[in-house]
């Protein structure tokens, strides 16, 4: 499976939903977002029917990464019930969002 592509619609209604969701903020012109990309699609795929697995393009959707405070990218949020929970900021290893998203299964 690959990864949702949110609008900030999108994302509130995936948010609302009260599950865990996991939403990676980039941009095409970034490097370090491009890296992380197959990391995204593999987890998408590994977490299908356990967590929505997302990503917003930031350049289309600036009001929206402006409202969730990011700074830079890529960054990757975690939300559970509704409420952020975590976030990553960087190219990291897979490791580091499996553990994320397993404690919150």
């Amino acid at each position: 499976m690959t990864p949702y592509h949110f609008n900030a619609d999108g994302l509130k209604k995936a948010v609302a939903s009260g599950g865990l969701v996991m939403v990676d903020f980039w941009a095409s012109w970034c490097g370090p977002c491009r890296m992380l990309a197959p990391t995204i699609e593999k987890l998408a795929g590994q977490y299908e029917g356990k967590a929505i697995v997302g990503k917003v393009n930031t350049d289309d959707e600036s009001a929206l990464a402006a409202s969730l405070g990011i700074m830079s990218i890529p960054t990757v949020i975690f939300f559970k019930d509704g409420v952020e929970i975590d976030r990553r900021v960087g190219v990291m290893p897979a490791q580091a969002y499996t553990a994320v998203l397993d404690a919150n299964l």
